[in-house]
């Protein structure tokens, strides 16, 4: 396999794994994933198209994965705990795990946006939603997504 990839013959994955109705939140989000086309297993690289009027995901935090967003075209808004943060071409922003301080990117600006999402991948994870009664919980076997109370969905 060569280094170079052919980003034209990835394909744009527009899925989302939450369950109803919380998946409509990213319906506007696409991904190219980068890292699993060049066959990369220690971290994930998307490149990430966020529609006007879309969120990359619901508000979360992961206990184990390492997240970095880069910015390469549009704008976005990083919505936290703490407020909102404009993020423009050039700009970063990394989240380290286990800091219960809920992220997401929101596009309301008139245009698509561009940005890079890189992750750890580790081998047991769990996500938490902030603002809805969901966890995503991986014992090594896939997602699987609960209510706060570990009632499945």
């Amino acid at each position: 396999m060569m280094p170079k990839l052919d980003l034209a013959a990835i394909p744009e994955d527009n899925s989302c794994s939450y369950p109803a109705p919380f998946n409509e939140i990213a319906r506007g989000r696409f991904r190219k994933k980068l890292g699993d086309a060049g066959g990369l297993t220690q971290f994930g690289v998307s490149l990430c198209r966020l529609e006007s009027g879309s969120a990359s995901s619901q508000r979360h935090w992961h206990e184990r994965e390492e997240e970095m967003v880069y910015i390469l075209d549009g704008e976005v808004v990083l919505v936290e705990d703490e407020g909102e943060t404009i993020l423009r071409p050039g700009d970063a922003a990394v989240f380290k795990p286990g800091v219960a301080n809920g992220h997401h990117l929101v596009n309301r600006s008139g245009r698509d946006a561009l940005f890079l999402e890189i992750g750890t991948r580790p081998q047991t994870e769990v996500v938490h939603y902030c603002d809805i009664d969901l966890l995503n919980i991986d014992e090594g076997d896939g997602d699987r997504f609960t209510r706060r109370d570990g009632t499945p969905y």
